[in-house]
């Protein structure tokens, strides 16, 4: 069952129109979440870093107590006890270009299984870099084809996950993910300003204490004594090599370190 536009409906019934902006030109942003017992978690930040991503666009999202009826609609008639849940918002419907229509916009809610993300996954460093000048740096948006590009050409190359250097060099993120890097006992990852995304699950580490901020070569992660990666969906993920060659501890103590205060603060709070 998929919400459209206010109406619950089967996957065959739901309607998106071929003229939505979205599909025609990437003109949408959306979240991710993931759900566990029944519950979505972080719906508040979600939702507030998707109305940043639709300011960002300008765009006009409904309200959040709409879109919180929509999600908790979708996960009971799916009957989602683990699992992801999409919230995608478009431009909707407009004409052959790049300007929008007046329709406005389009708010699409689905769900689907686990992830089921491995304890360690192998990295290569994508030979495109972020451009943190970007207009969209830092939106969720759902113009991903730069990402599906640089996942691919990691895959083929027998990584998990690519991940991204910005214009200056420095480190970013990867293409769902952001990265931390353990260096000399502490565990860094780098700023808002190298163009990496403000991830739900990154936000909540720095605010636990367990990591900082800091502008880092690309290089830094080849180099690290440990590291991992984070997303709605993967929590904290070890990284085991970098384009190929192996880390020094996978998991390193700061890794899981990080693991287990984010497993802590999940089972006390469902919403932080």
């Amino acid at each position: 069952m998929i919400w459209v536009n206010g109406r619950l409906s089967t996957e065959g019934e739901a309607q998106v129109s071929p003229f939505d902006h979205a599909l025609l030109t990437g003109d949408g942003v959306f979240e991710t979440l993931k759900v566990e017992g029944g519950v979505p978690f972080a719906v508040r930040r979600h939702l507030e870093r998707l109305a940043r991503s639709a300011a960002g666009l300008a765009l006009d999202p409904p309200a959040a107590g709409e879109i919180r009826e929509a999600l908790a609609q979708v996960v009971a008639a799916n009957e989602v006890s683990d699992g992801v849940a999409r919230i995608t918002l478009t431009a909707g419907p407009a004409p052959l270009g790049s300007d929008r229509g007046p329709a406005g916009p389009t708010l699409i809610v689905a769900c689907g299984p686990p992830r089921g993300w491995g304890a360690a996954a192998a990295v290569a460093v994508a030979p495109w870099p972020r451009n943190e000048r970007s207009a969209v740096a830092g939106l969720k948006t759902v113009s991903y084809a730069e990402n599906v590009i640089a996942l691919r050409w990691a895959r083929d190359r027998g990584a998990e996950e690519a991940v991204f250097g910005n214009l200056q060099g420095q480190l970013c993120e990867g293409t769902g993910t952001n990265v931390f890097v353990g260096v000399g006992g502490r565990m860094l990852t780098p700023p808002l300003t190298s163009g990496c995304l403000a991830g739900v699950t990154r936000d909540l580490l720095l605010e636990l204490g367990v990591a900082a901020e800091a502008d880092l070569p690309v290089s830094a992660l080849a180099d690290a004594d440990e590291a991992f990666l984070t997303s709605s969906t993967r929590d904290v993920q070890a990284i085991s090599t970098v384009d190929g060659a192996p880390l020094p501890t996978t998991p390193g103590p700061l890794t899981k370190a990080a693991a287990e205060a984010f497993r802590d603060l999940q089972a006390r709070d469902a919403d932080p």
